[in-house]
């Protein structure tokens, strides 16, 4: 199994978790949409892979006829979640396994490799996965900026690099076990090299994918339904912009790509002010570029 398929996998099992919990009456009994957006590195660019999921607090019924809401201040449960994941994601590994599709990163005597791998896979069912579900800081409009602004970012950005120095790339990461402190550390250029292409992806591999009510195929009219049963006006389409109202570079990096320019790099709080635009004065081509008469 290479790259592009374990995260397929990871992608699959996580929809179908959420899914399966959510339309289940004990939990919310309802027929929800998600967008799920792929990370794969931690602050010191090792392959961190996960995904974070933006859900809403609520679904439609399974008849379609009203809109079912969570509690205020509660989804579903997480430890339901991570073991129904763990159930779903590790049984498509034993099938894996099974079949001859997965590779380990071990050498394993051939005789001796269905046990070691049904051991190995005993201890990833014995171990707890982590779910984290919380509400998003803000409101939902903070929560949606806030990922916004990462789903086209790559590993590191240029702001926390700090130099390179006898053969050494030096750089700022965050501390998370020590309350999100900046620290800074230093990595061999090819160690740093090799951390950074793990996070490269296939081409056209799809970072950010849709599910359930807010698919593709189907968006439009679940979005009609979902806005008519609780009351809400369609927003209205943006209306064509004349010449003399041309929409910025920033607005069209925003619109495009989710990357908000205006916001600092540094704090990702701070918003960034235009003073001032210089505009790029024409030059007199030298003597020298202008060649022989």
């Amino acid at each position: 199994m290479g790259r592009g398929e374990d995260i397929r996998l990871l992608f699959r099992t996580v929809a179908q978790t959420l899914l399966e919990i959510a339309a289940d009456p004990k939990h919310l009994g309802a027929r929800i949409g998600f967008v799920a957006v792929l990370h794969t590195w931690g602050q010191l660019l090792q392959d961190h892979v996960h995904l974070h999921s933006i859900v809403p607090g609520g679904g439609l019924s399974p008849e379609g006829d009203r809109w079912i809401s969570s509690r205020e201040d509660f989804f579903v449960h997480v430890k339901v979640l991570s073991r129904l994941l763990r159930g779903k994601f590790l049984d498509a590994l034993k099938k894996l396994a099974n079949g001859g599709q997965l590779r380990f990163p071990r050498k394993i005597d051939s005789a001796a490799a269905p046990r070691a791998d049904q051991a190995w896979l005993d201890q990833l069912y014995g171990r707890e996965w982590v779910v984290y579900s919380k509400p998003p800081f803000g409101g939902s409009e903070h929560g949606l900026g806030y990922l916004a602004r990462y789903t086209h970012r790559v590993a590191i950005s240029n702001d926390r690099l700090l130099r390179v120095e006898d053969e050494r790339v030096h750089f700022h990461y965050k501390d998370y076990k020590s309350d999100g402190e900046w620290k800074q550390t230093s990595l061999h250029v090819f160690e740093f090299l090799r951390r950074f292409l793990l996070h490269i992806l296939p081409d056209g591999f799809q970072r950010i994918r849709y599910y359930g009510l807010l698919a593709h195929r189907c968006r439009a009219a679940n979005l009609d339904r979902c806005r008519a049963l609780l009351g809400l006006a369609t927003p209205e389409q943006p209306a064509e912009q004349s010449s003399e109202d041309e929409e910025t570079w920033q607005e069209r990096l925003l619109r495009l790509t989710g990357i908000d320019p205006t916001i600092c790099p540094t704090c990702g709080c701070g918003r960034l002010v235009l003073l001032q635009t210089v505009q790029a004065q024409p030059q007199e081509p030298s003597a020298i570029s202008r060649g022989p008469p």
